[in-house]
């Protein structure tokens, strides 16, 4: 059975740091591409960044380039999400889901229509 399960989230200061996890069960997690995704109240859910897996490629979004930094622990079937320098516009619900299109590029990667398999979401709140 695939699954994905997101933790690690939690309320931290403005400037505060979280490394999410998300969690793969029923496939080999370093065979296929993973993104993560946010979800605010009241607003869409956008496209953070996605890991192909075995080549290395990586995609961030604008927004967080220099600030997350995605990674991998193969032995444990984990996916990671390393947040730094959180402000209150990071306060939203974190999602990982699986790649499924056939093709992963700069314009595909963010396209939410070719994921599946997603996770519950991780509330992650940044306040003082």
């Amino acid at each position: 059975q695939v699954q994905l399960v997101e933790s690690g989230g939690g309320t931290v200061r403005p400037g505060g740091s979280l490394r999410l996890s998300c969690l793969a069960s029923g496939f080999i997690v370093d065979d296929y591409a993973i993104g993560w995704f946010r979800q605010a109240p009241g607003k869409e859910r956008e496209a953070i960044g996605c890991d192909s897996g075995a080549n290395s490629r990586t995609y961030y979004a604008d927004f967080v380039k220099d600030r997350f930094t995605m990674s991998r622990n193969n032995a444990a079937n984990t996916v990671y999400l390393q947040m730094d320098r959180l402000t209150e516009d990071d306060t939203a619900v974190y999602y990982c889901a699986m790649f499924v299109g056939l093709l992963l590029d700069t314009r595909s990667w963010s396209d939410l229509s070719q994921y599946d398999y997603w996770g519950q979401g991780t509330q992650v709140t940044v306040s003082s």
